[in-house]
């Protein structure tokens, strides 16, 4: 362990090696920049560049790329040579900070959302100094990664990034605001931490190329259940496999060097279904080390003759992936809003924090969902393996009491505010403990932080991070406004309660202490007026409400002609995965499927022959030609429906329309030729049978 730990941050340039690389002085102001997230010191930028090549090119970098995540999804780069032309034309080794602080990568191809025309290509990239420039490694060559945001020539957000750091100021300028408003003039900076548990499958390499839908799609179109899935309940946390620890621990190894902190790993819940669970770090740093993962775990996966999935469903009928999000805010002091303390004051903002996520949730919450809606994640969202489409706030038993007792307080006095801290400071003794911990929960205080467990596997958890930001800080300026606004002689504390009371009366029907998969709480959710929008479409529907752009442009996140071409590609991104997931599979049908069956047919109606050849009147075999023949006509009929399907979908010119067709007849029509195919897997010889089988797939390892 020494010895991985040595090698921990070895590829990352890292506040270690900017103390060796930079003067005091430099250094002191770069710091002051990724402390506070401020604009870079122009006068800084060419020694921070030097530094930086001299860094990557002692380690065998040859160039450079600046690294950002477009709103397609996944992240995108282009590498440039450290190499530029001297006054007299000779080929010199030069980083310039012109280099370092922006690029220009052709964004002709990226989507836009209708925001521009195609032969409108220019974008910008622009160093994000918040998160540390690192190597990528490729065999022996290696390139100097710089994260960046991507914004169009007019300034335009192109990217998933731009969003998050802006949501990270509005919540850093709400909460300010409420501090100094309580008498806390030491909060100068909010801290925003987050930490995505990653679930993951792995997969024979051998056997994905059986399996074109597992390839192309990530996921299985076809597959009928083996006799045994994960109803024993053997994988979650078992005994982890030689071959899987050996993965394990060079992905470890890998992440390190990255300056990546995993802690956690083990089995999960379905079999061949894993996790890996980073250390706590400031919010920005832990999405963009999570993206890395991402990448690092399929490159090593490969390397150990596995494919590693991160499709939120690969598999029906067991378990799917996602993110477990935690997240929790603080500020330059230390402090952390959502853990009790033995200090009033500090439960003072503590308690007001949650008011604040009360607030948000009750007003937005709807928007947290479609943060994590795509195709993928409609088939876990639910389904009893993740948190429903409706999103509630799970406080725990003993917290849940305390916040009504607080609403349900009469006058507000030193006694009762005492009371009310005393309760508070219990907290951190019992709060783990003195209820079960909901896993049902889609939003669950866990002691110290809050959970979301909505975030499906391949997401970049910066789309739900930012909509999190948004309702807290959407929250804190409630707060604020509440408390400015209470009149008398109390002091802001004894305001802060009288206000708190009020919020947790207004908010008491986002607060769900029980099981979420319960079709009472649905009918419940749907009484307290909660959203629960099932598929994508409906879901991003909600992002197009009048209430969810003045949320954007009031905080300066983004406008809303961009948050209308955001979803405008999300819903593109959805139509094309759907329509990918119909081609396929009708494909696959008709050029494997079909054939498999006309051959077992043809092994049956030989068998039937030569029974009849030696004299026997009956056969049961006739009855199973008969039994196939229906089969392969029911598959020929569900192929027919998906084809339609499709025709129907590219006939609708409105984006929306079109994606709820996909979700609707396009994934009826998939699911019933999936039900035929799958009849089929079940009688047809397995050794005529085209693609790996669950079986197979699930026990391999």
């Amino acid at each position: 362990m020494v010895e991985i730990i040595k090698k921990f941050g070895e590829l990352t340039f890292n506040k270690k090696i900017m103390q060796q690389k930079l003067s005091k002085e430099i250094y002191r102001k770069l710091l002051a920049t990724i402390e506070t997230g401020d604009p870079l010191d122009q006068s800084i930028a060419g020694d921070v560049a030097h530094a930086m090549k001299e860094w990557a090119t002692e380690n065998g970098a040859t160039h450079f790329t600046h690294w950002f995540q477009p709103q397609r999804g996944g992240t995108a780069e282009k590498h440039d040579a450290f190499i530029s032309y001297s006054e007299d034309g000779e080929i010199i080794e030069r980083f310039s900070a012109k280099q370092l602080i922006q690029s220009e990568p052709d964004a002709s191809s990226f989507p836009s959302g209708g925001m521009r025309s195609t032969f409108e290509a220019r974008g910008y990239t622009a160093w994000d100094p918040t998160s540390p420039a690192f190597l990528l490694e490729a065999g022996d060559t290696k390139t100097l990664v710089i994260p960046s945001v991507f914004l169009s020539w007019t300034g335009d957000v192109l990217d998933i990034k731009t969003p998050l750091l802006r949501s990270i100021k509005a919540v850093n300028s709400s909460a300010i605001k409420l501090q100094h408003l309580l008498g806390n003039k030491k909060v100068n900076r909010i801290k925003i931490f987050g930490g995505p548990e990653q679930e993951y499958f792995l997969f024979s390499k051998d056997l994905i190329d059986s399996r074109p839908d597992l390839a192309v799609c990530g996921r299985t179109l076809f597959g009928a259940m083996p006799a045994k899935g994960q109803q024993m309940e053997d994988h979650y946390f078992g005994a982890i496999k030689d071959k899987v620890i050996q993965f394990m621990e060079h992905l470890d190894i890998e992440l390190y060097r990255r300056g990546i902190p995993a802690k956690t790993r083990h089995n999960e819940v379905s079999p061949n279904q894993f996790e890996i669970a980073p250390l706590y770090e400031e919010v920005n740093l832990s999405i963009d080390h999570n993206l890395q993962l991402m990448d690092i775990m399929r490159k090593v996966a490969d390397s150990h003759g596995m494919v590693a999935i991160l499709h939120e469903k690969p598999l029906a009928g067991v378990n799917g992936s996602g993110k477990h999000f935690n997240v929790s805010i603080g500020d330059n002091t230390g402090d952390n809003y959502f853990e009790p303390s033995n200090s009033p004051q500090k439960n003072t903002i503590f308690l007001l924090s949650l008011g604040a996520i009360l607030l948000g949730v009750e007003k937005y919450g709807g928007l947290l969902r479609a943060s994590v809606a795509d195709a993928g994640n409609d088939h876990r969202l639910g389904a009893n393996e993740a948190p429903p489409a409706i999103i509630s706030i799970y406080l725990g038993e003993y917290l849940n009491n305390l916040l009504n007792e607080i609403a349900g307080l009469g006058k507000i006095t030193q006694k009762a505010i005492s009371e009310i801290y005393l309760g508070v400071q219990d907290l951190p003794k019992v709060a783990k403990d003195s209820s079960d911990r909901n896993r049902t929960s889609p939003l669950a205080f866990t002691g110290n932080k809050f959970e979301f467990r909505a975030v499906g596997s391949t997401h970049n958890c910066a789309e739900a991070a930012t909509v999190f930001n948004l309702i807290v800080a959407y929250g804190y300026d409630q707060l604020y406004n509440m408390i400015k606004a209470k009149k008398g002689k109390a002091n802001p504390k004894e305001k802060a309660i009288e206000v708190l009371k009020e919020v947790l009366k207004k908010t008491k029907k986002v607060r769900f202490e029980g099981n979420n998969y319960d079709e009472k709480w649905h009918k419940e959710a749907q009484k307290r007026g909660l959203p629960n929008t099932k598929t994508t479409p409906d879901a991003l529907g909600l992002f197009l409400k009048p209430e969810a752009a003045k949320l954007y442009e009031s905080f300066n996140v983004l406008t809303k002609r961009e948050l209308h071409s955001k979803i405008d590609i999300k819903l593109e991104t959805y139509i094309k995965t759907k329509d990918i997931e119909f081609r396929t599979a009708a494909n696959i049908a008709k050029t494997l499927i079909l054939p498999t069956i006309l051959r077992q047919i043809s092994l049956l109606s030989d068998a039937n022959s030569g029974i009849k050849a030696a004299g026997i009147k009956q056969s049961a075999i006739v009855s199973d030609i008969k039994a196939i023949n229906s089969l392969y006509a029911d598959i020929k009929d569900g192929i027919s429906g998906l084809e339609k399907a499709i025709i129907a979908r590219e006939k609708e010119d409105d984006v929306l329309l079109a994606a709820k067709l996909c979700a609707g007849n396009g994934t009826k029509a998939l699911d019933k030729l999936r039900c035929a195919v799958d009849r089929a897997e079940e009688v047809v010889c397995d050794d005529l049978w085209p693609m790996a089988k669950y079986q197979e797939l699930l026990l391999i390892l």
